[in-house]
């Protein structure tokens, strides 16, 4: 699964609950609990993948503090993970899009 690909809604929306349940085809409380525990996992690889590229840049610039305070890469970066969706939109997004077996 890859979360920087998906086109899931940024804002908050609001979701059928029958059509989640049709989907997942549980209730409503077990399709939430299903949600939340794929949702902590898309935020571990989110983090995840930050930590590695932030990492990068605190490699690269131990030696020169001017470049800290300055660097528009590092800024992109922080930006481009600000405007993901939330993982809990990215969860409902994929199952939505069938992208979550549910046994």
């Amino acid at each position: 699964m890859n979360f920087k690909e998906i086109k899931a809604p940024i804002d908050t929306i609001t979701i059928d609950r029958i059509e989640l349940e049709k989907k997942s085809g549980k209730n409503i409380y077990e399709t939430i609990c299903i949600l939340e525990k794929v949702s902590e996992k898309i935020n571990f690889w989110i983090k995840e993948d930050l930590d590695k590229k932030l990492e990068e840049f605190n490699f690269m610039n131990k030696n020169n503090l001017e470049e800290i305070f300055e660097n528009k890469e590092q800024i992109n970066l922080s930006m481009f993970y600000e405007k993901l969706p939330k993982p809990t939109s990215i969860s409902i997004q994929y199952l939505l899009d069938k992208q979550i077996k549910i046994n």
